[in-house]
């Protein structure tokens, strides 16, 4: 439905469309933008579709860093990881659990 309204009422010439992430887990941002994003949703998007991450790629990362330098290397390989996600995410390619395996950390 949110791409439906969208197609409704965004010119086609705006580039993109950020929405926050914001009241969401991490898994469920990037389930929600894979599903707006996803190939079967067989609506015309002639922008690009994502969210503005500041929850859906950081709150892991700093959760594993916890600002110690020995988990730097930890860190860097989660933001690896739900980068890698959230960009599956803006081709309709996520296949799911690396925000629920970020927030086990």
């Amino acid at each position: 439905m949110t791409v439906r309204t969208l197609q409704r009422s965004i010119v086609p010439a705006l580039p993109v469309v950020c929405f926050l992430s914001g009241g969401q887990s991490e898994e469920e941002a990037s389930q929600n933008l894979n599903a707006m994003n996803s190939p079967d949703l067989k609506v015309a998007r002639p922008w690009k579709l994502t969210f503005s991450y500041g929850r859906a790629l950081q709150k892991s990362v700093l959760q594993t860093w916890k600002g110690q330098e020995a988990n730097k290397k930890a860190a860097q390989d989660m933001l690896l990881k739900m980068a890698k996600a959230n960009g599956d995410a803006t081709l309709g390619k996520y296949e799911g659990g690396v925000g629920s395996q970020a927030s086990s950390f």
